[in-house]
């Protein structure tokens, strides 16, 4: 029997940076098993192109990334998602949509790199760190015994890894 792909949806106010960036690792490190996909409360209309330029480097896929309003992800006919993840403090303050099917969520917050100012330098140094420590939380959610685990585990192993720095 093939293995189920799971929906993730990661939020954030502007979906130009954090989310995005998730977005891209997991469909990248997933492998198949996972479709990801970003939103926000408030898109900022483009992806930051600093995060794209990070993402190229490192070989990771842009190609389908945009900015979009999170009732995109809410209305008939969109991916029934499996998981709802924010990456930031304000959208996880944020009275978000009903999402269809109950999926589980978790708040995996990240600084956000497009708040810091200074040279491109310094920018794109922000932009690595928020790189990194998502890639480091999307590495341990696509490692999870998802086969072995009831939803309640799964559930705490999720927000878990928003813990994790």
């Amino acid at each position: 029997m093939a293995e189920p792909v799971y929906n993730v949806l990661f939020l954030c106010t502007g979906n130009s940076a954090r989310s995005i960036l998730a977005e891209s690792l997991l469909n990248q490190l997933g492998k198949g098993r996972f479709r990801a996909y970003s939103a926000g409360s408030h898109p900022a209309g483009r992806v930051n192109p600093f995060a794209l330029e990070l993402l190229e480097k490192n070989h990771f896929p842009t190609g389908e990334l945009r900015s979009k309003l999170w009732d995109e992800f809410a209305q008939p006919g969109s991916p029934q998602l499996d998981f709802v993840i924010t990456v930031c403090d304000k959208a996880a303050g944020e009275v978000c949509p009903v999402w269809p099917g109950q999926p589980m969520s978790a708040h995996w917050g990240i600084p956000d790199p497009v708040s810091v100012e200074g040279s491109d330098e310094v920018k794109r140094h922000a932009f690595v760190d928020a790189m990194n420590q998502m890639q480091r939380r999307v590495s341990m959610f696509v490692s999870l015994p998802f086969a072995t685990l009831d939803r309640i585990k799964l559930q705490q192993a999720v927000q878990l890894i928003g813990k994790a720095t």
